[in-house]
């Protein structure tokens, strides 16, 4: 190789990033051309289809006079409305999250016996190893606490006795521990975030067994432990409705790739993490909440109509708020009139509003979702109808509710963490071949040329 010669590695970096634009740079054309759906969706922006799953299902269409037209969303957690899942609990002045994971991981809801035996052995699983949140939790904190999540998860590995076990008893055991204790992980990495990094007081409280799922994420956060049952039971909800979401969804649907190649748990698991933290998927409620943030504090009346019309039109210009041009937590992939989890949790937030004080920034939020489909529909050529999506009102909540930005994304995590175990069942139980999808290659054939000749 010659004699080393030392060079600055930053001003050499940035020399090589000219190289990596012009030899990966794809034409859009070539797309079209080939008819390659870029993104795994086609030209109407609905998702290729890749997989068969008995799981979820999301809906926004229904068939009039022998034709697909857009329908108030819907979404079935293995095939019952998740609409009248939330019904059933709330009518019952109840806790519906592990209710819920149990009818995702078994596919049919619990009896009464059932349901008391699996909250039981979600307790019996919530302690995590001996020394794990001294050794792991403790040690390098990192102000991303998906990062965090995801460290620990890949160092439960290494605790697990059988971690390369693929039998169905174990991944699920495995699973329902992941489950278990993914409150404590987020909760521990964020505090020890805070103690470290911020220098704030640190307190780690035990998961009371006596507390549901939601309950004992207040518990342990806040350092008197102290919540109100209507601030556990949204949070709750806000589990309920984040825990699955089809297959399609970028982190499930990494979890079925991953999973295919025969990997661990602890891989698999860490994967989805890794797609949920990207702000286009799990990341975007924390987008909302800071635009809001400035909106409220550019517009001096807040219940001025024309006002926020103009600020949601200079959003989509690029000239507010980040100039991404977009109306963060407006708009899906699938829905089009509603987003079923929006409606659900729109009523509940209400009542968290008048609780907390919030009242004057609901009623901007309600504005909000009121005027910006149409200022959308203004000002883009859009193929289908725009709504609000989850993300809209759960940054929101979680603001009520105290928690920290770090654990916005996290909270998701905590939820969607029972989807995911069930779609790594579903893909060890049914498939026997590794996902392997094709690419056309569009680089024309060229030849090797030595090095003294280049």
């Amino acid at each position: 190789m010659g004699k080393y010669q030392s060079i600055d590695l930053d001003t050499k970096i940035s020399q090589l990033v000219n190289l990596c634009e012009k030899n990966y740079n794809i034409d859009p054309a070539l797309y079209q051309k080939y008819d390659v759906k870029r993104g795994l969706r086609d030209i109407n922006g609905q998702g290729v289809r890749a997989g068969l799953t008995n799981i979820s299902n999301v809906s926004a269409t229904a068939i009039v006079d022998g034709e697909s037209v857009p329908a108030r969303g819907k979404l079935y957690y293995r095939g019952i409305d998740v609409e009248q899942i939330v019904k059933g609990f709330s009518e019952e002045n109840r806790f519906g999250f592990e209710e819920t994971v149990y009818l995702l991981l078994f596919g049919e809801l619990p009896t009464k016996d059932a349901l008391r035996q699996f909250q039981q052995l979600l307790v019996e699983a919530r302690p995590l190893p001996t020394t794990f949140t001294r050794d792991v939790i403790m040690k390098s904190p990192s102000d991303d606490m998906m990062n965090t999540l995801a460290r620990s998860v890949l160092t439960l590995y290494s605790y697990d006795p059988n971690p390369n076990d693929l039998s169905i008893a174990n991944v699920l055991k495995q699973c329902i521990r992941l489950i278990a204790q993914f409150p404590s992980l987020a909760v521990y990495g964020y505090q020890a975030f805070e103690y470290y990094k911020n220098d704030e007081s640190l307190f780690l409280h035990h998961p009371n067994p006596e507390l549901s799922t939601a309950e004992n994420i207040l518990y342990m956060l806040r350092p008197d432990s102290k919540y109100s049952d209507l601030e556990a039971k949204i949070l709750d909800l806000a589990l309920v409705l984040h825990a699955e979401h089809g297959g399609g969804n970028n982190s499930s649907f990494t979890v079925h790739v991953v999973s295919s190649s025969g990997t661990d748990t602890y891989s698999a698991i860490a994967a989805a993490l890794g797609s949920l933290k990207g702000p286009k998927h799990g990341g975007a409620n924390i987008k909302v909440v800071h635009m809001f943030d400035d909106m409220m504090q550019t517009l001096p009346d807040w219940t001025d109509e024309e006002a926020v019309k103009n600020y949601l039109r200079a959003l989509l210009h690029k000239e507010a708020f980040d100039r991404a041009g977009l109306i963060y937590g407006m708009g899906h992939a699938v829905y089009s009139i509603s987003d079923p989890r929006a409606t659900v949790f729109k009523g509940f937030v209400e009542k968290l509003s008048e609780e907390k004080g919030y009242q004057k920034e609901f009623a901007l939020y309600s504005l909000v979702e009121r005027l910006a489909p149409s200022v959308i529909a203004e000002e883009r050529r859009i193929y289908k109808g725009v709504c609000a999506n989850v993300d809209f009102y759960s940054g929101f909540v979680y603001r009520m509710l105290g928690l920290p930005y770090e654990l916005f994304t996290p909270i998701f995590a905590i939820s969607r963490i029972a989807g995911w175990s069930a779609h790594r069942l579903e893909e060890l139980i049914n498939a026997n071949k590794i996902i392997r999808p094709a690419y056309k290659a569009v680089k024309d054939e060229i030849p090797y040329q030595k090095l003294e000749d280049r």
